[in-house]
């Protein structure tokens, strides 16, 4: 499951002083995202069409990440 990170909102050009007040708006917790990133899925159930260019840089940023190697 793809997480999205603050680094997703940087590379989608994001205002973070305008994500933050989003954030309380939807009634997701910024500090846990700062600490962890948060779930595609629970961006998406926000029903705001601005959370895709975000979504897509996170799904790009992990499709560039390496595999964990199997059986390690």
């Amino acid at each position: 499951m793809t997480r999205v990170m603050i680094q997703d909102l940087r590379a989608a050009r994001y205002c973070l002083a305008g994500v933050r007040p989003w954030f309380l708006r939807h009634g997701l917790d910024w500090q846990a995202f700062l600490d962890g990133g948060i779930d595609v899925e629970t961006l998406r159930a926000t029903g705001d069409a601005l959370v895709e260019p975000v979504i897509l840089q996170a799904e790009a940023r992990a499709s560039m990440m390496p595999e964990a190697s199997v059986g390690r």
